[in-house]
């Protein structure tokens, strides 16, 4: 059974940065899409950037220029590294992978950032 599992949320000052990580565990299709996602009090989960096992990539506007998407194909693991952090970041960002067959999410981690 694939799982995702997510690390490295947490609270930071405006400004600043912070990387986030998902490992899919189990066997999963070498061709796949994997994701951040994310979700404020009171709105609708949204994109932010997705990276394809080809390593194409994109991003939701507000994040451009300031996160970038990785991933580590011989691990199963996608990366998000957030710079320039701003308090409308502040969320729940969840991990996704998409493949043949199924559509996964992570548990989620909290990313908040102060004024």
């Amino acid at each position: 059974q694939v799982q995702l599992v997510e690390s490295g949320g947490g609270l930071v000052q405006a400004g600043g940065s912070l990387r986030l990580s998902c490992a899919a565990s189990g066997s999963i299709s070498s061709i796949n899409v994997m994701g951040w996602y994310r979700q404020a009090p009171g709105k609708q989960r949204e994109l932010v950037a997705i990276i394809t096992s080809t390593r194409a990539t994109n991003y939701a506007d507000s994040v451009k220029g300031r996160f970038t998407i990785s991933r580590d194909n011989a691990k199963n693991t996608v990366y998000l590294q957030m710079n320039s952090l701003k308090p409308e970041d502040t969320a729940v960002y969840y991990c996704n992978l998409k493949a043949i067959g199924f559509n996964l999410w992570g548990q989620g981690t909290q990313v908040t950032v102060s004024p």
